[in-house]
């Protein structure tokens, strides 16, 4: 019955299950209470932040409520739309808290080589809190590697004592020529077996820093490579230790002698990026093509790996385009400062951030008391951002509700299609749904001036839609160039459920809150849709 909980439970505890099932129904009610709530509550914010509250002040176990969630974001067919976008918000929340939490406490462990892949595995998590990501599993795929490993070195060294080794040991081997077998039947198995390979083609994606990803794509960047690479090795007895080199992450393997009085020439520089190539000292340099000093080549512990992984995901973040949330910049800010806390300009960001978003005044005047507090320096910038998250506040306190728009009023007579239509643009091909519209062009100078809308036949007096569009984008689209499109598909956009509850097939259902906003334009739909589908069926038949 609930194959998803399954592993809360041991098969040795004594369970109450009539009283263990009211305690998940009644979750379970509770959970549809607040999901049905939140479109009313929230529904012209971006990001329903405030409503989390009311999550986190619930009582009963979270797995129940969780499960609820995911029940409905399973329900099948193409309705309770709007549901499912705001129970896979919540959803969202609840993990990334969760993942959150066990980070900070993981980060207070002292270190150990397991770590490094038990901190990148959080990070994946984090990122992607819908997916069923386990460190357990992801220790189980590299286990199956490290399989292929011991099966191709049995080839080189039948007596090898790796061979021996047992799941869970740290046995090291400390013969270097007994190292250098294992070392030669990683590189065969990761790179000739398996195809696994730096991601030149496509080295700024951020899927290359997510473990569960690299292993199933059988690539990634130089530090994600690298811990794979490492923790193999070592669970095969080869020591190798991580070097935060500058640009191009690298692991070092001990050629000296344990206990003497080392430098950096004792080690040699494997590139697990380049297929495990061994590299010399001055190599190294080539690679990067500048010298550095002899600190860049010492071993960094499980923190400095994670920072250097986040700093990635951050930068990635900073150059998202058409993900108008930015939440890989909101995850890895997240992350970042769950690891360094009182980085004051990467909270000056995340504050900037929230501001731009619209999302979350409360938390920005928090972040800008701490940031406060921390540098007194910041004081122009804090002060600027507290005047206008307080205007902002103030502005929404004297909202006074929603702009109707009705389409048999005279100034709408030009308004020929209606929120809910799929449609397809005629200049750029691209196929998407109506969720708004004005009589007008109504945006600033600069926007029309830097759109050439001056251009079009029209110009900006004639109506323009607010259209979701399928590669993800939100658009603002002159009548001129939309048509309607003959051969109707759902549009794969992230938002889709904010604004509509069903997709029929020929045209989407607009939710209560939408409809609200545009009482006159579903009748309109359907109006439309029995004169071009149902006609274009006719013809057909």
């Amino acid at each position: 019955r609930w194959p998803s909980l399954m592993k809360h439970y041991s098969p040795t505890d004594y369970v109450n299950w009539l009283e263990e099932y009211k305690v998940r129904q009644k979750a379970g009610l509770e959970a549809r209470k607040i999901v049905a709530s939140f479109s009313k509550r929230f529904f012209s914010e971006h990001v329903p932040c405030n409503g989390f509250s009311d999550i986190e002040n619930l009582e009963g176990p979270e797995i129940f409520f969780e499960d609820e969630l995911v029940c409905i974001l399973n329900m099948e067919g193409r309705k309770a739309l709007t549901w499912k976008y705001y129970a896979k918000k919540i959803l969202y929340y609840l993990r990334q808290q969760k993942i959150l939490n066990n980070l900070k406490a993981f980060l207070q462990h002292s270190d150990d080589y397991e770590s490094y892949l038990e901190g990148a595995v959080f990070i994946d998590q984090y990122c992607n809190p819908l997916s069923e990501i386990s460190l357990g599993d992801i220790q189980a795929q590299i286990g199956s590697i490290v399989e292929l490993v011991r099966k191709s070195l049995r080839g080189i060294n039948s007596r090898h004592p790796s061979l021996a080794f047992k799941a869970g040991e740290s046995s090291m081997v400390m013969e270097l020529e007994l190292q250098s077998q294992v070392l030669d039947a990683m590189n065969y198995v990761l790179y000739d077996q398996l195809k696994f390979k730096g991601n030149r083609m496509d080295y700024y994606n951020a899927l290359n820093l997510y473990m569960h990803q690299v292993l199933i794509r059988r690539t990634g960047i130089p530090i994600s490579m690298s811990l794979l690479y490492m923790t193999i090795a070592r669970q095969l007895g080869v020591p190798l230790e991580p070097v935060n080199f500058p640009s191009h992450f690298l692991l070092r393997w001990c050629q000296g002698a344990e206990g003497a009085n080392l430098d950096i020439f004792d080690y040699i520089y494997i590139d697990a990026f380049g297929k495990g190539r061994q590299l010399t000292v001055k190599e190294c340099e080539y690679l990067i093509g500048q010298h550095v000093t002899a600190a860049l080549y010492g071993v960094v512990n499980v923190k400095k790996v994670l920072q250097r992984m986040v700093g990635n995901l951050l930068s990635l973040g900073k150059r998202e385009g058409i993900d108008q949330s930015y939440q890989l910049l909101r995850d890895s800010l997240d992350l970042y400062l769950a690891m360094y806390p009182d980085q004051v300009q990467l909270l000056l960001l995340q504050a900037r951030l929230y501001f731009h978003l619209g999302i979350w005044p409360e938390k920005v005047l928090d972040i800008l008391q701490h940031i406060q507090t921390l540098d007194p320096g910041q004081h122009g910038a804090v002060g600027y951002l507290v005047q206008h998250t307080l205007e902002h506040i103030e502005r929404k306190k004297e909202d006074v509700g929603v702009e109707v728009k009705l389409r048999s009023h005279e100034k709408h007579r030009d308004v020929c299609y209606s929120i809910g239509l799929i449609m397809k643009h005629k200049r750029y091909g691209y196929n998407c749904v109506i969720y708004g519209w004005d009589p007008t062009c109504m945006m600033g100078h600069e926007w029309i001036r830097n759109m050439n809308v001056h251009s079009l036949p029209h110009g900006h007096h004639q109506p323009f839609y607010n259209v979701l569009v399928e590669d993800g984008s939100c658009r603002y689209a002159a009548q001129e160039n939309l048509e309607y499109n003959v051969e109707p598909q759902e549009i794969s956009h992230p938002d889709v459920g904010r604004y509509f509850s069903e997709f029929t097939g020929t045209h989407y259902i607009p939710n209560a809150e939408l409809e609200l906003r545009y009482p006159e334009d579903l009748e309109s739909v359907y109006e439309t849709v029995q004169n071009i589908y149902s006609a274009k069926k006719e013809n057909a038949e």
